[in-house]
């Protein structure tokens, strides 16, 4: 997932597919889905002309042998079209319509409950700026990230989470990979709208108090942004999350200012420039 860290590989797990297949079907995108859906609905129409082919002279109305009749006669089946111009003959074709009626009927349920499902599931259209910054603010050496709601629609009781994950040893000599929560000079917003600009102060009891570009590349640093809050318009919760390698923390650099004036005296907000940095020119 992008934005989301490193890849981690799990070993050693008991793999079962067809567990998680909903949330699987969930979390696809909608390309994958439809074509998913697809495959699975021309192979199972593929499976059951098969079946009418080898019960023989089980199609009223078909071509003896066609393929392409026995395969739109499944087609109609599934779908519970029935036209009216092929028919099952004998008592196995008509089982074999029997089990294919069902698995259509299954199927459109399913299929029905998945769109709904992805189509009224809440998500939120944020995004993070692509680096994390290390200028001043205030006077005081700071760790900046910025985020945006891309949508027109306000997050209710936002808050946002900052943590930095390094690998640290331990006094028995063993290395462990440890979490460490930033504090922030805000973490909380009645509503987010626009622009979030997420400010961690560099104070002596910072974990990256000292810390320098090449000491946090040394620790393997990952820095983490979580943002959760209640869509308006929905009223359920969403959130978003992003992640920063050590070489995506600038040092000495600052966000460029995305507030503008437009010639009428209005104000707003240029996105073209939410990624961009500048020299820190605050000492």
């Amino acid at each position: 997932m992008p934005g989301s860290g490193r890849e981690i590989l799990s070993i050693g797990l008991r793999t079962a597919p067809l567990r998680d297949v909903y949330h699987s079907l969930l979390t696809t995108t909608w390309a994958q889905f439809f074509a998913l859906v697809l495959v699975v609905y021309l192979g199972a129409n593929l499976l059951f002309a098969c079946g009418y082919l080898a019960i023989g002279d089980g199609i009223e109305e078909a071509r003896p042998g066609s393929f392409t009749d026995a395969f739109f006669f499944s087609v109609q089946t599934m779908a519970t079209i029935g036209y009216g111009k092929m028919a099952p003959r004998g008592i196995w074709a008509n089982l074999l319509v029997t089990l294919e009626a069902l698995v259509g009927l299954l199927g459109l349920a399913l299929v029905t409950g998945l769109v709904f499902a992805k189509f009224s599931r809440p998500t939120a259209r944020v995004i993070f700026s692509r680096n994390a910054v290390i200028a001043r603010f205030d006077g005081v050496p700071s760790l900046l990230v910025r985020m945006a709601n891309e949508r027109g629609n306000q997050i209710a009781e936002a808050q946002a989470h900052l943590v930095l994950l390094r690998s640290e040893r331990t006094p028995e000599g063993e290395e462990v990979r440890r979490v460490h929560d930033l504090r922030l000079r805000r973490s909380q917003s009645a509503f987010f709208a626009f622009t979030w600009l997420v400010v961690h102060p560099i104070t002596p009891e910072s974990p990256l108090f000292g810390e320098t570009a090449e000491s946090l590349r040394a620790k393997d640093v990952d820095l983490v942004a979580s943002m959760t809050g209640l869509d308006e318009t929905l009223s359920q919760s969403v959130h978003a999350r992003h992640a920063w390698r050590p070489d995506q923390i600038l040092w000495g650099q600052r966000f460029a200012d995305v507030l503008v004036t437009l010639e009428d005296g209005r104000r707003a907000i240029d996105y073209r420039r939410f990624h961009d940095v500048e020299p820190d020119g605050g000492g």
